[in-house]
């Protein structure tokens, strides 16, 4: 019986957001171009399961591009409509278009000037009828069986907000950078904000030989500085970068016997290594090094003016920062 229930309650409220779909007409468009006009925020506000959906529209539309906050309506009688300016908009969400709270403001609203969408399941409601503009979200039944508990009714309303996020999304030509600008705590901003020159070592932390060294000499500043590698330059004030040796380059070498130890860094180093420069992203980093063939790679120089090492970048501070 409950997984009957269960199928039965999605079916109907697939339907309910499938009905909305002849509902993107004149009037959804006038609200995407009233919100595109605004010259302030777009204010959610709604009560009970409504207010929950609220929320979740504000935080959507905040983050891809449309400013928004949620305004509790019960608040807003004492004290909060001091957020709300002429420039904004209100967008109103109600099932019956009666809730007390927001009819309570709607005077104050009115004064203050900013204009009122609403989204609502009946267009002869209190609220519709005191709105500049209405989007029937509008359901034949609810989910719950006993048509009581908000279900379906609210599923059509976070659609429709979804739909009016993404409407305006579209419209604002909204970009990946531009979303990861918004979350930049998430793996998307780390991959698409985080640059080489974030991450990178540099100055006295870059390790440096120049030809003149040993492989034995170039073990060291390798073990010294911790990074797995030593930038072999031509000399270290120009910092010319001609080659790189890697602790990988010296372990395949011991397999040839330790007399190598002695031999010229130049004999040891690969010439004409991959890099980057510190402008680029770290995610593009981390591409090149598991790119690289014919097997991938953990350490990238970086440069400038093509050849001049400023520093370099190693796999493991790539997957510290959370590009992958």
């Amino acid at each position: 019986m409950s997984i009957e229930e269960a199928r039965a309650c999605l079916a109907i409220e697939a339907e309910a957001i499938l009905s909305l779909i002849p509902r993107i007409d004149e009037r959804f468009a006038a609200a995407v171009e009233m919100i595109l006009n605004c010259r302030g925020r777009v204010i959610v506000t709604g009560m009970g399961k409504s207010g929950l959906i609220g929320k979740k529209i504000a935080a959507t539309l905040a983050s891809t591009g449309t400013p928004a906050f949620f305004l509790h309506p019960a608040e807003g009688i004492h004290g909060d409509l001091g957020m709300v300016t002429p420039d904004d908009v209100i967008l109103a969400i109600s099932n019956s278009g009666e809730t007390n709270e927001i009819i309570s403001i709607l005077p104050s609203i009115k004064r203050i000037g900013a204009a009122i969408i609403v989204m609502c399941g009946r267009e002869q409601s209190t609220l519709s009828q005191n709105a500049d503009l209405f989007l029937d979200v509008s359901v034949a039944k609810e989910a719950c069986p006993l048509g009581l508990a908000p279900t379906a009714s609210t599923t059509a309303a976070l659609a429709l907000g979804d739909a009016l996020a993404v409407a305006l999304l579209s419209a604002r030509k909204f970009t990946p950078e531009d979303f990861a600008l918004y979350h930049p705590g998430g793996s998307l901003g780390r991959k698409l904000l985080l640059t080489v020159e974030n991450i990178m070592w540099s100055g006295n932390d870059v390790p440096l030989v120049t030809p003149g060294k040993t492989v034995k000499e170039a073990l060291f500043v390798i073990t010294a500085k911790g990074l797995g590698a030593t930038l072999v330059v031509e000399d270290l004030e120009m910092r010319r970068l001609i080659g790189l040796i890697t602790d990988g380059d010296i372990r395949r070498g011991l397999e040839r016997g330790h007399n190598f130890l002695d031999k010229p860094v130049t004999e040891l180093m690969t010439r004409t290594p991959r890099t980057i420069t510190k402008d680029k992203l770290a995610a593009e980093a981390l591409s090149i090094m598991e790119k690289n063939k014919p097997r991938p790679i953990t350490v990238l120089p970086v440069v400038e003016n093509r050849s001049q090492a400023i520093g370099i970048i190693h796999l493991t501070d790539l997957l510290r920062q959370g590009v992958v």
